[in-house]
């Protein structure tokens, strides 16, 4: 029984006494900018989508991504003499084949017969038009390649977000194993 009533006197009077240890003081936080720069534009992205559209390889200029240049160059000038040899080859053979409707006869042409003529003149048809779209795909890859670069440049990539592989040895069998961590820091 004073046990009972020495607990209770003791919780009583260690729940009623004041801790002066602690003082509150008023905690400021502040927010880590985890960009790279403090001058983003927002407008960035299109802008370089912008420069793109008028000019191919303009946007990676502009995003300082300069070995990208010879490569849009290079896709679409390809595409592009593709789709101006095969144009030229239909109207070859269309004019070819008019020309044998009205009467004429072409030097150039003697060995093949009027199936062959309209069969060379669908297959390089088709083959323009899909040229041509190759083109305008490749075009259209252009400027986006700009726009999702320039935007990517505004975010902050750095050792504290990576995904290592890691390779070590088991401590029991001492084998080798493969490991993947996520590490984030903040």
């Amino acid at each position: 029984m004073y046990k009972i009533i020495f607990i209770a006197l003791f919780l009583f009077i260690a729940g009623n006494t004041t801790v002066f240890a602690q003082t509150e003081t008023e905690a400021v936080l502040v927010a880590k900018d985890t960009l790279k720069s403090n001058n983003i534009d927002p407008l960035t992205p299109a802008k370089a989508a912008f420069y793109s559209a008028i000019l191919p390889g303009l946007g990676q200029a502009y995003n300082k991504k300069y070995w990208k240049i010879p490569l849009v160059y290079g896709a679409i000038g390809t595409s592009l003499y593709f789709y101006i040899d095969n144009n030229k080859k239909y109207h070859q053979y269309r004019d070819a084949y008019k020309r044998r409707l009205e009467g004429y006869t072409d030097d150039n042409y003697t060995y093949l017969d009027n199936t062959r003529l309209i069969a060379g003149q669908k297959f390089y048809q088709r083959n323009r038009d899909l040229s041509a779209l190759v083109t305008l795909a490749f075009y259209a890859l252009n400027i986006i390649d700009a726009n999702v670069d320039a935007a990517l440049l505004q975010f902050n990539v750095d050792e504290n977000l990576s995904v290592r592989p890691i390779i070590y040895p088991n401590d029991v069998t001492f084998k080798t194993n493969v490991g993947l961590t996520l590490n984030y820091n903040f």
